[in-house]
């Protein structure tokens, strides 16, 4: 296992309300677009779509994104905590999750293993 790392998730109410999962990995927020709220108990399975990584500034981020400007919308911190990184491999991450909603293993599996797909599956693990 790895020190204890950022975790958040912020609910982001653009066009679309979404929830931005942020996971702190080699001095960046690793981010990931998830188009339903994130899943609490085993068998709750949500698409994930990878974005652009983010500052480590960014993880606890509330306010207004200002329309015309990338990510314009209102965000307000979901939920927050830190991470334990069990396994971090191209097309499967593994991690322990310490949060005031999220607690437990989670994964993030690549729908198809390419470094070019942004669709991963996100899921509590039993």
């Amino acid at each position: 296992m790895d020190k204890k790392r950022i975790y958040s998730v912020q609910k982001h109410h653009t066009s679309k309300l979404h929830f931005d999962l942020r996971l702190e990995k080699a001095g960046v927020l690793k981010s990931w677009a998830i188009p339903k709220e994130p899943p609490k108990v085993q068998g709750e399975r949500r698409l994930a779509i990878q974005t652009d990584d983010h500052p480590i500034s960014f993880a606890f981020f509330e306010g207004k994104i200002e329309e015309g400007l990338y990510g314009a919308g209102k965000i307000e911190v979901w939920d927050k905590g830190t991470c334990e990184e069990v396994e971090w491999k191209e097309n499967k991450i593994v991690i322990d999750i310490a949060g005031n909603k999220l607690n437990g293993r989670y994964v993030l599996i690549r729908f198809k293993p390419s470094k070019n797909s942004k669709n991963w599956l996100f899921f509590k693990k039993n």
